[in-house]
């Protein structure tokens, strides 16, 4: 018999009303966790302030469809986290403290992303174990939460990279390819979906497949697909 856990142990930084906002969501759980009728849950969501049914505004006979799209099963509405808020008056933030050691680490970087603007960009680590040494039972991962969306990465996630990067070797383009061409007045540019050509530090990254849909620009000079190196390890 062994244990198996998500852990984490983080704190965030955001404005009062955003960690009003964690209280609200604490509150809508514990709503569901009655597993009351929908007139029922319905009555009790318009309790709720009135940021919490702004950011998850009513959705079906319950009026809390929204607010369960946070959670991978809707009939499982548990936000698996021990939030605290810590407040000095004299601070213009307040902290937020995320633990746990069965951590809901998907449902937590949602929560933030639709509910919590005034802390992103941000962003957490989390760790899996287990109480006896079995094969595949350790790792972790973080997961950064900006304005554009939410991106998770997990050490099993990176080892597979890094493996499928050596087999592939440098052409391959593993970590993704740049569209260039080469002009007169600029020298060499690079494509990007939002500017057109310019620097390389704003071009988009390409995967192979979306590189073989993709309908190339037309320029001066034909362009071409580029393979990206392995990035730097910090």
């Amino acid at each position: 018999m062994s244990n198996s856990y998500t852990k984490a142990a983080f704190t965030i930084l955001m404005s009062r009303e955003d960690a009003a906002l964690l209280r609200s969501a604490e509150a809508a759980v514990d709503i569901l966790e009655t597993n009351g009728e929908d007139a029922d849950l319905a009555a009790a969501y318009d309790t709720l302030d009135e940021r919490f049914r702004t950011i998850f505004p009513p959705k079906g006979e319950s009026r809390f469809e929204t607010f369960l799209e946070l959670f991978d099963d809707p009939h499982l509405p548990y936000l698996d986290a021990r939030i605290e808020i810590e407040d000095n008056p004299d601070e213009a933030l307040v902290k937020v403290n995320f633990s746990g050691d069965q951590f809901g680490i998907d449902q937590v970087a949602e929560l933030l992303f639709r509910g919590c603007k005034s802390a992103l960009p941000c962003g957490f680590a989390w760790s899996y174990d287990c109480d006896r040494l079995r094969v595949g039972e350790f790792g972790g991962g973080c997961v950064i939460i900006t304005d554009a969306g939410i991106q998770s990465y997990s050490t099993q996630s990176l080892l597979e990279h890094a493996f499928r990067r050596i087999e592939g070797g440098p052409h391959e383009g593993v970590d993704g390819f740049v569209l260039t061409t080469t002009s007169a007045a600029h020298g060499l540019s690079f494509w990007s979906n939002t500017y057109g050509f310019g620097a390389l530090a704003t071009a988009t990254v390409f995967s192979e497949a979306e590189a073989a849909r993709f309908d190339k620009p037309i320029a001066d000079d034909e362009p071409e697909w580029l393979a990206l190196p392995a990035p730097m390890i910090p």
